[in-house]
Formats: structure tokens, C-alpha cells, sequence
């Protein structure tokens, strides 16, 4: 896959690319919804002959034009999002910088500068695709713009138990850590990167060592408390327990930052400064505060043998 990244106003013409069919839309989370969008643009560029493309943006256009919003936590952050495009087969990704400027692009100038001087030939997106100033441009006006130029496809609203896929309810399934509704959404487990870094090595001590994990703040969170999860470190995948949270049982201040802690239940090896994914699977119980140690300790063999049982399960 080519990941072609676009500052606008960009220089390029057709001729530097191949007719295209092309998806368009930002795509956090890559859900169900999403891939329907871009496995219909792979399938109509196989069938038809022409190289598949995604064109996304970056960052969150509500950081360039919301106010007072400074920053979005991701379901998918871009380097993320590059991957899982891959995996669809996608030949072309196009990652166009938001800025001001470009979102003042009017509808038709979208299209001439975006699409027609991309060698875009055939258009996919969803029934709620906008597009130019405003989100003027819309699916329904694009053939007013296109003037014959490509042909397209609308792809319509995409459901589950009745209400729409998008990625606001993907963000609350998150919010109260409902992995097993994510995966029901997005058709995968959710996944966050980052660096073990040294942490209070109190879990250590208490026979239960851990991995503290350093994970982006790109990444949206998920709720605090306890989680089977997998995490893949060193080149292999170990099933883990991991607790998010602020360990109310040893803080009396409530630190700034949750702490993202992993105790894999078949490794005790050296991992720091290493990258690791960590894969969620089920949220175990929330985060409380424990009456001592013999307790805490109590309630982490009873939260191992949960996540054994459940990984026992899936196998």
C-alpha cells in the first residue's frame, strides 16, 4: 500500500496516479460501518480494473474548527489506521493534513483539486459523506459536481440491533469498557500501543509483577478498572489481567494520568523500554479500594483465574 500524505494546496495531476475508486471519510475506528465503505471501493476497483484507495484526514477537523478543542483522543490513531487499511487491501491511501484552509475549500473545488486531479474515477462513501465549507458538498450533490467525470456509490446507513454503527457509539461502548460491544461493532478487539516504562514495582513485591505501560494520549481510554487482555511484547502474544486506574488503595491524592499496568499470567521476563500492544478483551470488575493487602491480593488471584477461565474459553 502507498501512503501518499497531502498538504494542501497540493501539486499533484492525474497522470501521477492510476484511475482510482476511492473511499472517502475520516474512519475512526474503523468499524463495520467503515469497511463497508471500503471493501466496496476495493470490490469496485477489482471489478472494473482500477487501482482502491482511502482518502482520509488528519488530525480531527473539530481540533482545526472547534472551539476551544485542543485535542481528540483517537479509537484509531493514524499510524493505527494505516494498518488496519492494509489489511483490506487498500492500494492507495491518501492522508490529507486539515487545515483551515482546506476545510474553506469550496464543494466544486474539493472535487476538482481532491478527486478529478487524483485520477478518481469512481467515488464510495457513506449516505452522510459532506464534503466542502461548511459540509456543503454532500453524496447526493457530487454527480452536480462530478459533470460526468466518475461515477459513484452511496453506501446506505449501516445498523446493529437497529441503531446506526458510527463512531460516537463505538466511543461510549469505550467510555464504560464494553470490549465485548466494540467487538460486535468493529468486528476486532480494540488495540493501544505503547512503552514499558518503569513504574511504583509494587506489584512486584507482591508476587503479581506487572508491566506499566505507557500508552499515547492519542488513544481514547477506556473506563478504569480491570481487564482481560492480551499483549503482544517481544515478538509473541500472552494472555494478561490489566488494571487501569489510580490505585486508590496505595494514593490518598488522585494522580493526574490513570496508570495502564499489565500482569501477563505465562512471562516474567525484562520488557522495559519495550513497544507492546495490548489487546482488550473483557472488562473484569471496576476499580476499588481495598481494606489492606491480604485483600488486594485476594481480589488479583480471583481476577487472574477470571481471565484464565475466559481465555480458556476462546480457545
Amino acid at each position: 500500500m502507498k501512503v501518499i500524505a497531502i498538504e494542501h494546496p497540493h501539486q499533484f495531476n492525474a497522470d501521477e496516479f492510476p484511475p482510482l475508486a476511492i473511499a472517502l471519510g475520516f474512519f475512526d475506528g474503523v468499524h463495520k460501518g467503515h469497511q463497508t465503505v471500503i471493501t466496496n471501493a476495493v470490490d469496485a476497483a477489482k471489478s472494473s480494473g482500477m487501482s482502491s484507495g482511502v482518502m482520509t484526514f488528519d488530525p480531527h477537523p473539530s481540533t482545526v474548527l472547534g472551539k476551544n478543542v485542543k485535542h481528540v483522543r483517537y479509537i484509531t490513531p493514524i499510524q493505527d489506521k494505516i494498518a488496519l487499511m492494509e489489511k483490506f487491501n487498500v492500494e492507495y491511501l491518501f492522508i490529507i493534513h486539515f487545515t483551515k484552509e482546506f476545510a474553506s475549500l469550496l464543494p466544486q473545488e474539493f472535487v476538482d483539486d481532491y478527486l478529478i486531479n487524483l485520477n478518481v474515477r469512481h467515488v464510495v462513501a457513506g449516505f452522510d459523506y459532506t464534503y466542502g465549507r461548511y459540509g456543503k458538498g454532500n453524496m447526493e450533490t457530487l454527480p452536480l459536481y462530478s459533470k460526468g467525470r466518475f461515477t459513484q456509490t452511496i453506501v446506505e446507513k449501516q445498523t446493529l440491533e437497529e441503531d446506526k454503527v458510527s463512531s460516537t457509539r463505538i466511543r461510549n461502548t469505550l467510555e464504560v469498557g464494553n470490549f465485548t460491544e466494540f467487538y460486535h461493532l468493529a468486528g476486532r478487539f480494540y488495540t493501544t500501543r505503547g512503552i514499558v516504562i518503569h513504574g511504583e514495582k509494587r506489584g512486584r513485591k507482591l508476587g503479581f509483577p506487572t508491566a506499566n505501560i505507557e500508552v499515547s494520549d492519542n488513544y481514547l481510554f477506556p473506563a478504569t478498572g480491570v481487564y482481560a487482555v492480551r499483549i503482544y511484547i517481544q515478538g509473541s502474544w500472552y494472555d494478561g489481567v490489566c488494571n487501569v486506574g489510580y490505585k486508590p488503595t496505595f494514593h490518598e491524592k488522585r494522580p493526574e494520568h490513570p496508570s495502564v499496568e499489565v500482569h501477563m499470567l505465562s512471562y516474567n521476563g525484562d520488557v522495559y523500554g519495550e513497544e507492546a500492544e495490548i489487546e482488550w478483551h473483557k472488562r473484569l470488575r471496576s476499580e476499588r479500594k481495598f481494606n489492606g493487602l491480604e485483600e488486594l491480593v485476594k481480589q488479583i488471584d480471583a481476577d487472574k483465574a477470571e481471565a484464565q477461565a475466559y481465555f480458556l474459553l476462546q480457545r
